[in-house]
């Protein structure tokens, strides 16, 4: 294993770095980064300090590999680096809080036994909420601000006032992980990458308890961040959200038959630590969801479409399934680590960032599984539906139901099947699972199922 090396004294990059699994040796560049960017762009300033840090380090050493990094902050046409005391700290906080601002960090590569460099930036945008002169002063007595460009941390107590963000969260902790790894991929060093790795090291530094548990849905050792009971308080959080956004249907005998079914279907799932709640919201739209914790809303617009209650039981036991596999809990942890932070803040009494925080989690969750998700979801679904006593069938009717549905309208952007599989792939699935025979059809249609999509 050739040597490598890491540029930095920051914490937070000799973090992540580990998630690569690759031993390194730290030895810290001593050029000072330029702020004043000439004729160079922004992205180019961050590339060019990180690409002489990397440099400055490569002559000291024989050979290896040697990777350095750069970051600064942009809000108006004023770069923030790394503030030289804590009063010029709390000047450049109070200022980045007042405005959206860009954050760059360049990479630089050198593979000193091959003579090779290679080097990138990555951007992403912040919106941070207006701090008041006690907030950061309550926060510089907790988090020692001098080590890190702009003054904050989002993978600590920072990511308390980052309202949101467009791009890659890594590149703001300072190593963008996705852009490290092609740049090593092409320089053929072998990377040895983790499970869950997208959010270990946020979880490690501001969250404890990681576990590794035998899932039974997906029958593998799978990590997650967060205990049951923290899910649950997360699912409430949530909840809240929903519940103020959406009414609750008026028809109590509509809200009794989904809960007498949906009991009957928690009652053979393979996740019963938890408790379930049912519940029909008063919205057209033909949707349903879960989310962490046990909580099943279904709108009546699809309850209306349901031919018995058989196609019912199946569509709140693929809502079940997808709580089962923890499907939700898997994509908040590698997708949002800094606001699934906020939504468990939100837990405590009097907390002004639950809004936020549960409708960026609840909007993430709708936007969709990926495609082994869904389709686990569906085997499980069919499954539980025939231990509780429907016909499992009834799926297959419903799903082509679904894909008439989606032909003949409009996709809007909150739709229930938006990012699942072509129905023709799921209605072969459910096939599968139930041992029915999977014919031509199953096959030729899926083009015509992109259509219904």
């Amino acid at each position: 294993m050739r040597k490598i090396y890491l540029a930095t004294d920051s914490r937070a990059r000799k973090e992540l770095f580990k998630l690569f699994g690759l031993k390194f040796k730290v030895l810290s560049s001593r050029i000072k980064e330029r702020r004043r960017r000439g004729n160079l762009s922004y992205a180019a300033l961050a590339k060019s300090n990180a690409l002489a840090k990397a440099k400055d380090v490569a002559k000291r050493v024989r050979g290896g590999v040697i990777i350095a990094a750069d970051t600064i902050v942009v809000a108006g046409a004023k770069v923030f680096g790394k503030p030289k005391n804590l009063k010029e700290a709390r000047v450049m906080l109070k200022k980045l809080s007042r405005r959206t601002q860009w954050l760059y960090t360049g990479i630089a590569v050198i593979d000193k036994d091959k003579n090779k460099t290679l080097a990138c930036s990555e951007k992403t945008k912040i919106y941070m909420d207006k701090l008041s002169d006690e907030e950061i002063n309550n926060y510089f007595a907790q988090v020692s601000p001098l080590d890190k460009a702009g003054s904050f941390d989002i993978q600590g107590k920072g990511a308390f006032f980052i309202r949101r963000i467009e791009g890659c969260f890594y590149n703001v902790v300072g190593l963008p992980l996705r852009s490290l790894y092609l740049m090593l991929k092409k320089l053929d060093i072998k990377i040895l990458m983790f499970a869950c790795c997208l959010l270990s090291i946020a979880s490690g530094l501001v969250l404890s308890g990681c576990s590794t548990e035998y899932n039974i849905a997906t029958g593998q050792q799978e990590s997650f961040y967060y205990s049951t009971d923290k899910e649950i308080q997360i699912g409430r959080s949530i909840v809240k959200e929903v519940e103020a956004e959406y009414k609750p249907a008026e028809d109590p005998l509509v809200q009794k038959r989904v809960e007498d079914i949906g009991r009957k279907i928690a009652a053979v799932c393979d996740r019963k630590e938890i408790d379930y709640f049912f519940k029909v919201l008063d919205d057209e739209e033909v949707n349903a969801f879960s989310l962490p914790g046990g909580f099943v809303y279904v709108n009546k617009g699809l309850v209306d479409k349901v031919a018995n209650d058989d196609e019912l039981a199946c569509v709140l036991a693929h809502e079940v399934a997808h709580i089962v596999a923890r499907h939700s809990i898997k994509k908040l942890q590698a997708m949002m680590g800094y606001s699934i932070l906020r939504v468990l803040v939100a837990a405590v009494p009097q907390s002004g960032e639950v809004g936020t925080a549960a409708d960026a989690a609840f909007t993430e969750i709708l936007l969709g599984y990926s495609r082994e998700d869904e389709l686990l979801a569906d085997r499980l679904a069919s499954r539980y539906a025939k231990l509780s006593g429907y016909n499992p069938h009834a799926m297959i009717d419903f799903l082509k139901k679904l894909q008439e549905i989606n032909r003949n309208k409009p996709l809007r952007p909150k739709t229930y099947f938006k990012t699942h599989p072509y129905v023709p792939d799921r209605i072969r699935v459910v096939k599968q699972e139930l041992g029915e025979k999977i014919d031509f059809s199953d096959y030729i249609n899926i083009e015509e199922g992109k259509q219904g999509q």
